[in-house]
């Protein structure tokens, strides 16, 4: 990864995006495709959606939709207890394990300081938390967050049922490790990168676009893929391209390497073969060799919108992560190589990843 993407990465990294409050990661987004789309907009659902145009004249229906998720694994305040402390759910995905004890801002209109809190470890085990955290079954009823405010103040400053919770700036840096990279919200931070990259190398081979693509940043995918279904029912195209994060499982027989994982079906059906197909024949036109895998624990905005019956054919690209939903891992070559192939697939010839970036 070259420092430019580095850089873009570590601010998508850095910015707030739990569900429903993605306008950091959204400005950041939208800024990046309007430098490549022919047009960007910003739907009713909150999506950012950036076309990029077939220089030939095509069925609006051969259109395809690429799709990369804006929002981040969260929390939401469940109630303000008496001494000012929080009791929180989960926002998507997320287990208290996901985070560990740890700093985290609260998003009450101004953002406020707080601490991830499993309790004191010298404890006995006669409290049901300290019998959860000595056994390490913690679940979300076992931890609350320190505020060191009233409740009353902290109402007045808005906190209340349904504010959202996020990891704090303090702890969202990227770390570095040999060839890879380290950080939470890889998920769907580098996909994110991976899909600019690919509008960027579409503008620059649209000679070659026999269809329009349409690049979407998508609202809501952790909690219920909403945005992605109302981005597919108003965009033309039968196709949707999810742009992932994929575990990196020995079930799955997927390594942490640059090698794309493409998806052949999850939780939610089982992709379109020929996209699939697709997708691991432009893998290979790129330089990679695709790790075909069967996500079962998993789902996407393409397995979303292709169950609900609004996309005819859909498949799924994932950059190969470890931790998933945790302080995740990837290649340093990750991002580019869902890029470059993302790229061939769209365009459908045999150049070579060079050629593109």
């Amino acid at each position: 990864m070259d420092r430019e993407d580095e850089t873009l990465l570590e601010r998508l990294l850095m910015a707030h995006g739990p569900g429903g409050q993605e306008d950091e990661v959204r400005d950041i987004c939208r800024a990046e495709l309007e430098r490549h789309c022919d047009e960007v907009t910003v739907d009713r659902a909150g999506n950012v959606i950036g076309l990029i145009r077939s220089t030939e004249v095509s069925d609006p229906a051969t259109g395809i939709r690429v799709m990369a998720h804006l929002d981040e694994i969260a929390m939401l305040v469940k109630k303000v207890n008496d001494d000012g402390t929080l009791q929180v759910v989960a926002l998507g995905g997320a287990q208290p394990i996901s985070f560990g004890a740890c700093p985290v801002d609260i998003l009450s209109g101004s953002t406020l300081p707080g601490v991830l809190s499993f309790g004191s470890m010298h404890n006995s085990g006669n409290t049901s938390q300290g019998r959860d955290v000595l056994a390490g079954d913690v679940q979300w009823a076992d931890v609350h967050i320190v505020t060191r405010r009233s409740a009353k103040e902290l109402t007045g400053l808005g906190v209340r049922a349904g504010t959202r919770v996020v990891l704090s700036k303090h702890w969202r840096k990227p770390f570095q490790l040999p060839n890879a990279i380290a950080a939470h919200f890889l998920d769907d931070r580098a996909p994110l990168l991976a899909t600019i990259k690919a509008a960027h190398g579409i503008a620059r081979r649209r000679d070659q676009l026999k269809q329009d693509v349409w690049f979407v940043c998508t609202t809501l995918e952790e909690e219920s893929n909403a945005g992605a279904m109302y981005a597919a029912s108003h965009l033309p195209g039968d196709t949707t391209i999810a742009v992932e994060v994929g575990p990196v499982l020995a079930e799955y027989q997927t390594t942490l390497s640059a090698d794309p994982i493409i998806n052949t079906g999850d939780e939610k059906g089982y992709y379109s073969r020929e996209i699939v197909d697709g997708l691991v024949s432009a893998a290979k036109r790129a330089g990679y060799a695709a790790q075909v895998a069967l996500l079962v624990d998993f789902a996407s905005d393409a397995s979303a919108v292709m169950s609900s019956g609004i996309s005819s054919k859909a498949g799924c690209i994932a950059i190969p992560t470890e931790n998933t939903h945790g302080f995740e891992i990837i290649d340093h070559l990750g991002v580019e190589a869902c890029a470059a192939t993302l790229v061939e697939f769209l365009v459908g010839n045999k150049a070579t990843a060079e050629a593109v970036f």
